[in-house]
Formats: structure tokens, C-alpha cells, sequence
């Protein structure tokens, strides 16, 4: 399938951050791509065109104080990431021929608590978080950067309720289909984070685990990062063809 790719810009209040659109003819439903911290766009473009093939918008972005505004990093604040995530959903809902009630999310470490937050203010049907990060509720206008990481490690080694967490009590209320993805030896996002997300989804249509044996919180091997990307695309088919016979069936029985 023939994949169209174009290079934009989001404004975000008087701040303007880059992504890239890739799209198939026809286009149907949308995918966002959110990266972690000290990312960018550019990490999530392989696995956004291959889940393009599959006839979805893609759309991968660039936080604010990453890539091109890095110089911002150590004063951007999550409450500013997470309206860079919502201006690029409402960019990506709003394109022609994005069908605004099919739209899926996809987050690594910090991306990943940022979609999960993301489902609270906007409509998301799927949603895959690899080693979502979790932090406190407090601080949400204090530099991310400048979080207390002693503390923060302590945080996510506790098991915490959904009513405690913002990010929890946003998936606690999700009710589309659920990947979540953590490593074997993730020192960074313990298991008991992802222990937390898990108990969280309770109300979720579909929830797949999985654990990516030896790798840690990057994938900075290659097999690694292969076995991330086959179980990511593997899913999306999987959900999105899913998705694609309800709504055959339904209009089959109008």
C-alpha cells in the first residue's frame, strides 16, 4: 500500500513542536505515537510505517524540550508535555478520512504514563504502553527534569490504587483494548509499575502482557528492539482487523 509521509508543525499556546504524518490511501483509522524522555519523533518511524501498512494514520511528534526544542528540557513541565499530546491527537483526529472515533495510542517509559493520561481528556480505543513510567500526582507544574529520581524510585516500587494516581485512575475508566509491555531487567520501570497499570485496566476490553525476556528499560540491543516491534504490530493487526469486522458486522445488520 502506498504510504504518503509529510513533515508538520504543532502549536501548542506559543510553542510550536515538529512531527511527521504517515498515511495510507485510504486512509482510516489513527495511531499517535508518543515517545519517552530524551526522545523523539524519529524512534518511533519504523514501527509507525509498518502499522501504516495496515491502513492507519500514523502520527509520531516531538515533545517539548525534546529534539529541535531541547534546549527547554530542563523547565518543561509534564503538564506542558500533555498538551503537546493532546494538540497532537486533536491534529490527528482531525484530518480527512481519520475516522475521530478510531484513534489508538502508543507510549514508551514517559510516553507512556502521558497516554495514559491522554485517555482521561480525549477518546482513545487502543492503547499500548511499553514500561509506562509512573509518577506522583504532585509537582505536575515543577520541571520534570527536576523530580526527585530517590524518591521517584521509591514511588514506583509501591502498589498503588488507582484513586492515588492520576495516570492509574485515567486507565481504571479505559475501556478499549490494552498492550502492555514491560522488560525483563527494566531497572528504570520495576514490574511492580507495570503490576499497577495491570490491576488499573480493569475495565479494559482486552488486556495482552508481555515481557520482553533480557531486555532492559531502552532495548538497546537489537533482538530487543525486534521483539518490541513484532509484538507492537502483531497487536495493533490483531485489534485494529478486530475492530474493522465489528464495524462490517454492524452495518451488515442495519
Amino acid at each position: 500500500m502506498k504510504e504518503r509521509e509529510r513533515i508538520i508543525q504543532l502549536e501548542v499556546g506559543m510553542r510550536r513542536i515538529g512531527g511527521t504524518v504517515i498515511s495510507p490511501e485510504p486512509r482510516l483509522e489513527g495511531m499517535l505515537f508518543i515517545h519517552g524522555w530524551s526522545g523523539n519523533r524519529e524512534q518511533y518511524l519504523v514501527r509507525a510505517r509498518q502499522i501504516a501498512a495496515l491502513g492507519c494514520v500514523c502520527l509520531t511528534f516531538d515533545l517539548h524540550g525534546h529534539a529541535a526544542n531541547s534546549a527547554f528540557q530542563a523547565t518543561v513541565t509534564r503538564e506542558e508535555n500533555l498538551a503537546d499530546v493532546v494538540a497532537a491527537y486533536d491534529y490527528l483526529a482531525g484530518l480527512i478520512n481519520v475516522n475521530a472515533d478510531a484513534i489508538g495510542a502508543i507510549g514508551s517509559s514517559y510516553g507512556g504514563y502521558l497516554a495514559a493520561l491522554l485517555t482521561a481528556v480525549r477518546p482513545v480505543q487502543w492503547l499500548a504502553l511499553r514500561a509506562a513510567a509512573l509518577y506522583r500526582d504532585a509537582d505536575w507544574t515543577k520541571p520534570k527534569g527536576s523530580l526527585d529520581r530517590t524518591d521517584l524510585n521509591t514511588y514506583r516500587l509501591l502498589s498503588i490504587k488507582p484513586a492515588e494516581n492520576r495516570a492509574l485512575d485515567a486507565c481504571s475508566n479505559f475501556r478499549g483494548d490494552v498492550l502492555l509491555v514491560e522488560s525483563q531487567h527494566d531497572v528504570i520501570v520495576p514490574s511492580s509499575v507495570t503490576a499497577n497499570y495491570r490491576t488499573a485496566f480493569a475495565q479494559a476490553r482486552s488486556l495482552t502482557l508481555r515481557v520482553i525476556e533480557g531486555a532492559d528499560h531502552a532495548l538497546s540491543d537489537p533482538d530487543s528492539q525486534n521483539q518490541y516491534t513484532s509484538l507492537l504490530t502483531g497487536w495493533a493487526t490483531e485489534v485494529i482487523f478486530k475492530s474493522r469486522g465489528t464495524a462490517i458486522s454492524a452495518i451488515a445488520n442495519t
